[in-house]
Parts: structure tokens; sequence; C-alpha cells
């Protein structure tokens, strides 16, 4: 993941600096490199030219070698680690939430002659609760300790649909793999983790190291933050932070990605507390009386979910979190005074989710992602119910997504292969009344999955 909160990555033109031309063209720091433009919003190059760094501060410049790449041990960028990762925030003023998880198995990628095994991680971005971007991603750790990326397949969607896979790039011989993490940061370092011009293109200048961050589970030392050059000349800020890696991307006034928790890095020792039992109850009879469309059911149930969550917040919720439960229990209560069916149902909806992430610090990624299933399986007849397509063939994605993840660690998945073949038959055939038995009969099998 290395394009912030919205990774759309814009398509750039690489062009060379015209003989005589002035060298501030590009910059002093590039005078000597190649010039790469700067795009407008449409997507078109410009005149100018983007201020990239000389390649005397660049360290990715290096022939990484890779003797045991799957073995990812950087502090700052833990991969092999990591199970699953949350992420929260906002884009463009809507509510934003990631899931990134380690996929099993491994992908061995062709670069410059050379096999390379990489890591495989799914990322998965929803915007006010849907689905907005899927991209699975292969990193690979060098022998002197640094991570390089090896590509990613993006899907960027829209109404539930696949619009696009801008984006998408796979190391090989014409682009090369790119280096997401030094071994050792120091200030005023300088790599680019894309670097396909006329494909992707991004650099990073390590701005401090060693610096203090307030994580999930208390103040953590050793971060870094750098600052990312962008084809359209911004810069956005990120920090990095051991034991998790990329750890926000923007600013609390503006756009922001950031981590909300990471499993195993927050989980938690014993069972979840009581009180964390009685949010649950409370965000499942919000949610069914918000499906349902019942207002006065709804008021009585906002309230309940109000008092089992200021009960929580007393024994510890990473901020993160906090800030995105408040913001969407806030907005439930409004819409439920107003009687804005269509926005109570988006913020119980989120809500749900983010209930399900608070389960990581106590539960496993298997067990939470199969509530996840089972959260969508009872979504889906909701949006069938309104004859809403966009939103029906988006809960059919987040499906697919989560059971690509879940399946290799459950048992006896037939019955849910068999049901999600038959909710897509139904969507594929815009036959919505299908649709609503298909997913009746997908709540069924997934009720009866079994982690491993």
């Amino acid at each position: 993941m290395t394009a912030g909160p919205v990774r759309r990555l814009v398509t750039m033109l690489l062009c060379a600096i015209v003989v005589g031309a002035p060298a501030v063209a590009c910059g002093n720091d590039s005078a000597l490199t190649d010039c790469i433009r700067v795009v407008d919003e449409s997507g078109d190059p410009t005149r100018e030219c983007l201020p990239v760094a000389s390649d005397t501060a660049r360290v990715d410049l290096g022939t990484p070698t890779f003797r045991t790449p799957t073995s990812i041990t950087n502090r700052l960028h833990p991969t092999s680690a990591l199970t699953q990762t949350i992420y929260g925030g906002q884009v463009g003023g809507e509510p934003f939430r990631t899931e990134v998880t380690r996929l099993p198995g491994t992908k061995t990628i062709a670069w410059d002659g050379t096999p390379v095994e990489t890591v495989i991680v799914q990322y998965v971005a929803y915007l006010d609760g849907r689905i907005h971007e899927v991209a699975i991603d292969w990193f690979a750790q060098a022998d002197d300790g640094s991570v390089w990326y090896f590509g990613e397949d993006v899907s960027n969607f829209e109404d539930g649909s696949v619009a696009d896979t801008e984006g998408t790039w796979l190391a090989g011989d014409q682009i090369p793999a790119a280096m997401i993490m030094p071994a050792q940061p120091h200030p005023g370092d300088v790599y680019r983790p894309e670097n396909a011009p006329g494909v992707v293109f991004e650099e990073v200048r390590i701005e401090k190291v060693d610096q203090e961050v307030a994580s999930p589970s208390g103040i953590i030392g050793g971060a870094i933050e750098v600052g990312e050059l962008h084809m359209d000349g911004t810069r956005e800020g990120k920090v990095f932070v051991p034991g998790y890696g990329e750890f926000s991307t923007g600013s609390p006034t503006g756009d922001l990605e950031a981590v909300s928790l990471a499993s195993p890095t927050d989980t938690r020792r014993g069972p979840a507390p009581a009180e964390f039992g009685a949010l649950s109850g409370a965000v499942g009879d919000v949610f069914g009386a918000v499906a349902a469309a019942d207002s006065e059911r709804a008021g009585q149930a906002a309230t309940a979910l109000d008092r089992a969550w200021d009960s929580v917040r007393t024994v510890g919720i990473p901020p993160q979190v906090e800030l995105q439960m408040q913001r969407d229990i806030d907005t439930l209560t409004r819409a439920v005074g107003d009687r804005d069916s269509r926005s109570a149902q988006s913020a119980a909806l989120r809500i749900a989710q983010n209930e399900l992430d608070l389960r990581l610090l106590y539960q496993r990624v298997i067990d939470v992602d199969l509530a996840r299933l089972a959260l969508w399986a009872r979504q889906l007849p909701v949006d069938v119910a309104a004859a809403d397509t966009g939103s029906v063939l988006a809960d059919v994605a987040a499906l697919d997504r989560v059971w690509e993840r879940t399946r290799p660690g459950v048992e006896a998945t037939a019955s849910v292969d068999t049901a999600l073949d038959e909710v897509r038959r139904a969507v594929d055939g815009e036959d919505l009344p299908a649709d609503g038995s298909a997913a009746a009969n997908l709540t069924q099998a997934v009720a009866g999955l079994h982690a491993r």
C-alpha cells in the first residue's frame, strides 16, 4: 500500500530534458535527471517538471539480492509478521476504512531474469461503508533488510462494479521492482516505491527518524516521517511505525488513512470484557431495527447503543477506532431522529464494521472475518429489498474479497461456494428476487462454517 487514502495512480509521461534547457526546469536538485512532467487534474502532462531528487540522494539504485525474500523482518514494513491491519479516516469528507490482510501462500515474480518469491497482501478499501478499491500487492525483503514492492493488481469500484484497473503494474523485464522501505532509514534518504515512468511513479524522502507516536496500544518509538511526491506535484506526509509499517497518510483536517488497530500487534491477552459482548448485542439490535425501517425500535436501539458504547470506552479503545465509532453513532442518532432511513442504514453498516474491528483486540482474524462474512450476508437482503442494484453488487464484491482470504482457513467450504455462486448468478441476471432467496441460503451456509 503506497498511494494514500485513494490509491488511484495517475498515468504519467517521461520526457528527456531538452539540451540547453535551464536547470531550474526540474529544480536544481534534479538538473541531471530526466524530466518527469507534472500532470494536471485531467491527467494530461504540463510543461513543468517534477522536482525529483538527484541520483546522489537515492538509496534504491543498487541491485538487490533475495535469498529469503518472504521472511520480511524490517521493523518499519513487517509484512510477514502482520496478519491484518485496519485503517480508518476520511476521504473527500466521507468515512474511509480499509482492511489489509496477508494472504496465505506466495507468488513468484520474475524480475531481471531472476525469479523472486513474494508475500501476498490483500488491500480492500471502503468509502462510506461500501467497497471502493481492491488491490493485491506483492512484497519481498532483500538480503540487506530493505523491502521491495513487486507490483499490485488494482480494481477501482463504482456502484459495486469494477470501473477500471488504473494503477496496476507488475515488476518484470520492462518495469523494475521498487524499494518501499530501506533497511536503515536516515534523514535525507530518497527512494521510489513505484518507479515505472509511463505507468506509475512516487518518490519518497525521509524527513525524520526515531520519532514517538501514539499507537493503538500506547506510545511507541522508532517511527519515521516521510514526504511523498506525487505526479501532480503535491506532497503528502506519511508516518511508518515499528510493528505496523505504514501508519498514517494525510492529516486529520483533510484526507486521512490511519491505523485503527493491527493483529497481532494490538492483540490483548485473555477474554474480552463483558462490555464488548454488550456492545455486540446493541450493534446487532440497531442493525436489525434500521434494516426493518422501524423508527420507534431504531430510536430505542440507538439509545441502548449509546449506553453500551459509553461502557466499552471505559475499558480502553484504540483512538482511531473511537473516533470512527463516535462519528458513526452520532450520524446514526441524527438520521434516526430525522427519519432518514437511507442515512441510518449506511451508519448502521459502518457501526457494525467498527464493532467487528474491535473484536480483533481479543479474537483471531479468521474468526472476525467469518463474522464479516455473516455481516455482508445479512446486508445483502436489505439492499435487495431496497432494489438498490449498485449496493447489491457492492455486497457481493465484499463477500468475494472476505471469502478469498477466509476460505483457506475454514472446513467444509462447499456450501458457501455453492451459495455464493447462486448469489452471483442472480446478480448477473439482474434477478433481485432470486438474489433475496440466494442471500438466505448464503446466510445459512456461513452460519455453518468452522475455522480450522
